[in-house]
């Protein structure tokens, strides 16, 4: 059985999930509404605060799709309830970005700037601490979606490898060093 499929997913105060009769799980709360289409074999049970997935046999197509819908299912919860957020630090002498509106404007050292649009289910902000690279916050309540445009906002300009300079998520050096120490022992 799989360990993490066999988890159940339970909701929080202000989130409600209903499952359509084509197996579309629909998650509603308080930062918005998600929804997942689930694969017919795979059966989702809400029972009062309690939401369990189950599959019917143990074939391995089965298994694969047991925890993978109901960690898809879990993050749904999670994005309505809390939201998530990712922090990205934009690293290189004179480097910036401009939040206007769903457009951020970037300046990473090209001759021209560069303009991103964001999602409509997708917020951004900059701060700006003293002598510190400014960072961009990115707020949504779709991990899949953030985590995408989080990935092609740090595509416009990759870390050098003698400078550092680039747009890296904040913390992602610590990571490194906690990867690299882990891998020594």
């Amino acid at each position: 059985m799989s360990r993490i499929g066999k988890l159940p997913v339970n909701l929080p105060a202000g989130v409600t999930v209903t499952v359509s009769d084509k197996n579309v799980v629909s998650v509603k709360g308080p930062l918005g509404e998600l929804s997942q289409k689930v694969d017919p074999d795979i059966k989702v049970a809400v029972e009062g605060n309690v939401l369990t997935v189950t599959r019917p046999t143990d074939q391995p197509r089965h298994r694969s799709m047991h925890g993978l819908y109901r960690a898809l299912i879990h993050n749904m919860v999670v994005g309505v309830s809390k939201g998530y957020e990712i922090r990205q630090e934009l690293i290189g002498v004179g480097y910036k970005a401009e939040v206007k509106g769903q457009i951020i404007e970037f300046s990473l050292g090209f001759s021209h700037d560069i303009f991103f649009m964001l999602p409509p289910e997708v917020k951004a902000e900059v701060i700006q601490e003293k002598k510190n690279a400014p960072i961009l916050i990115l707020k949504s309540c779709d991990k899949q979606l953030i985590g995408q445009v989080a990935a092609k906002i740090r595509s416009f300009r990759k870390p050098e490898p003698y400078k550092g300079k680039g747009i890296r998520f904040v913390g992602e050096e610590l990571r490194r060093k906690a990867g690299k120490s882990a891998n020594a022992k």
